[in-house]
């Protein structure tokens, strides 16, 4: 069974065809799937970007939680904010230190409901070091999809500190504040197809 990296993710049930009575294993379709992220930037303004290389799977019953895991591995050095002076700076020893820590990876150990939806336990591994994260999600359908398989679709956001990962680089600007933010949004949109 594959496994997929879901970092920050919201899933949310709409209609459509119901959850199987057993787990099904999805993998990540990457042509309709962004794994990003927001940061501020000089405290006014928001950076976007993302991640273009990354595979995974996750494994998903409704019925059945207990079941459900997920796994995902990122090419840190696929990062894009659509600037490459800046990625080149994202990708060296100030931010991803890509030559020491070449991946990114989220396993999913638990997801559960509560009264605001669902939540998704995991560990996200980044420059080498390990945090336990929690993510609200929502889940969208699963559909039939127009080739005779299945898809479902996970969307969320959660709030990282980047500190907290050992990416630490910054200067205070003359008026006070940083140029970067600690805090990081990660934004999910995943689109699954059972395998």
């Amino acid at each position: 069974m594959k496994k997929i990296l879901i970092i920050g993710v919201t899933l949310t049930l709409i209609s459509g065809v119901a959850l199987s009575a057993h787990a099904v294993d999805y993998n990540i379709d990457n042509s309709h799937t962004t794994l990003g992220f927001e940061v501020k930037h000089l405290g006014i303004s928001t950076v976007r970007g993302q991640f273009d290389d990354y595979k995974g799977s996750f494994t998903l019953d409704k019925d059945n939680l207990s079941g459900f895991s997920a796994a995902v591995t990122i090419q840190a050095k696929s990062i894009d904010t659509n600037h490459e002076g800046r990625d080149n700076h994202l990708v060296g020893a100030d931010f991803f230190d890509v030559e020491k820590y070449p991946i990114i990876t989220f396993k999913g150990e638990a997801l559960v409901k509560n009264d605001d939806g669902y939540q998704i336990a995991g560990i996200l591994n980044m420059k080498g070091v390990e945090k336990r994260i929690y993510i609200p999600v929502e889940i969208a359908g699963p559909v039939n999809n127009p080739f005779g398989g299945t898809a479902i679709g996970l969307k969320g956001r959660v709030t990282i500190n980047r500190q907290d990962f050992g990416i630490s680089w910054n200067k205070t600007l003359d008026g006070g504040g940083l140029v970067v933010d600690d805090e990081v949004t990660l934004v999910i949109e995943i689109e699954g197809h059972a395998s």
